[in-house]
């Protein structure tokens, strides 16, 4: 197939979910991937903890699946659950094929990868890249989409409205269908059309409505705004995930402190000394830390790992040791000050087993979906495996119908102007 010929996918947003969807579709379709900020910028390569899957002999599916619906409080989807658990270890060979080195084990000999364990996990299965492993991730496939010449990216580039047939062309056949975005040039001001026979929704979600948030400046809810003004569903919206354990600290707001620190030891305690629950689930944690700030007046409690071997701690967290000393803390004898944060939107974009939206063409993968896995709280670490499932999912559905209608002439070229 020539180059001209072939179909275009328009892809909103560059963490992993955006990423990994151009590589999936490249091989079939021309890619133009639009990123709000530089290309490496999104709440991907902040992700300190890892990617769940099944890694371990001493693991199962089944155990994985218990723990992601226990976590849900009831209302995950069971069948999208299953799915997702199962088919994420193949995604995660694609990953280590492409290039992305997670940290080799050394105490654990029924795993070539050194597995940590989080909150609500009932095994160690967090795949990581010492405590930075969303860059580890940002890092490879960025190298691996720069060597693809049919992936075009747009960088400082905003979306501000999808293009939907509905708003259009009235006279055509299927209201409603998505052709493409207004975009948003921030270096000229210049808004342009970008057409596509598809278009992937990765934009994140909107942890900057809030103080304390782990997310980045570019997570402001895009994406979902765009589409329930397209009519797209939605569902599940306040569901908003607190991270039981944000640094709290004039110089910065949104730095993460990782549940793997609590899961190799460390130990939540009020000022006075007093523990609180560590390894339950994000929410139960969160909510333990809130109501003993609100009792006591407090504007945080500690995360202490003076306990632990300074070595350890140094080999295992070494960004977030060297980012706290910089903020004068010494975690090896002073306790981290962390207070909750906004950290995840486990709602979104209403989608279906393969990304797609109750729109024609419009698919959504990462943060901005609502898929079914999370319910109303995520289990750690099972946001990057739900990205590479369903950015798998949504190319897989999408590139038959791509293919096979290349022999008619697509009206999307006649998009108006803004």
């Amino acid at each position: 197939m020539k180059k001209k010929d072939q179909p275009h996918v328009l892809i909103l947003g560059s963490g992993i979910a955006g990423l990994f969807s151009a590589l999936k579709f490249a091989p079939h379709a021309k890619v133009t991937l639009v990123c709000k900020a530089d290309r490496a910028e999104g709440s991907t390569r902040y992700a300190q903890g890892g990617i769940a899957s099944v890694w371990s002999e001493k693991d199962s599916f089944e155990d994985h699946v218990k723990d992601t619906l226990n976590a849900g409080a009831g209302l995950c989807d069971p069948e999208i659950v299953d799915l997702c658990v199962r088919e994420g270890p193949e995604r995660v060979r694609e990953l280590i094929e492409w290039g992305v080195e997670f940290t080799k084990s050394e105490n654990h000999p029924d795993s070539a990868f050194d597995l940590h364990r989080e909150g609500g996990h009932g095994q160690r299965r967090i795949l990581h890249a010492d405590d930075l492993t969303g860059w580890a991730i940002e890092k490879a496939l960025l190298a691996k989409i720069e060597k693809n010449e049919n992936i075009e990216i747009f960088e400082d580039h905003i979306a501000i409205d999808l293009i939907t047939e509905g708003k259009t062309f009235k006279k055509w056949r299927k209201p409603g269908r998505c052709l493409g975005a207004y975009v948003l040039n921030i270096q000229t001001g210049k808004i342009i059309s970008l057409s596509s026979d598809i278009t992937v929704l990765a934009t994140g979600g909107a942890g900057k409505v809030y103080l304390y948030t782990s997310n980045p400046d570019t997570a402001t809810g895009d994406g979902i705004a765009m589409a329930y003004r397209a009519q797209a569903q939605v569902a599940n919206l306040e569901f908003m995930q607190f991270h039981p354990t944000c640094l709290y600290h004039p110089s910065s707001r949104t730095f993460l402190i990782t549940e793997a620190l609590r899961g190799e030891g460390a130990v939540l305690k009020t000022l006075r000394g007093e523990e609180i629950i560590s390894l339950a689930p994000r929410d139960v944690v969160a909510r333990a830390i809130d109501l003993e700030m609100k009792k006591s007046g407090d504007k945080f409690v500690h995360l202490d790992c003076t306990h632990l071997e300074k070595e350890n701690l140094q080999k295992k967290f070494p960004n977030i040791f060297e980012f706290c000393l910089k903020t004068g803390i010494d975690i090896s004898k002073q306790p981290i000050p962390v207070v909750p944060a906004a950290h995840y939107m486990c709602g979104g974009v209403l989608t279906n087993e393969n990304a797609q939206t109750n729109i024609e063409n419009l698919y959504a993968v990462g943060e901005v979906a609502c898929t079914g896995l999370h319910g109303a709280n995520r289990l750690a670490s099972n946001s990057l495996l739900e990205a590479v499932v369903f950015a798998h999912r949504a190319a897989t559905h999408a590139i038959p119908t791509l293919l096979t209608s290349r022999g008619v002439e697509p009206a999307l070229e006649r998009l108006p102007e803004w």
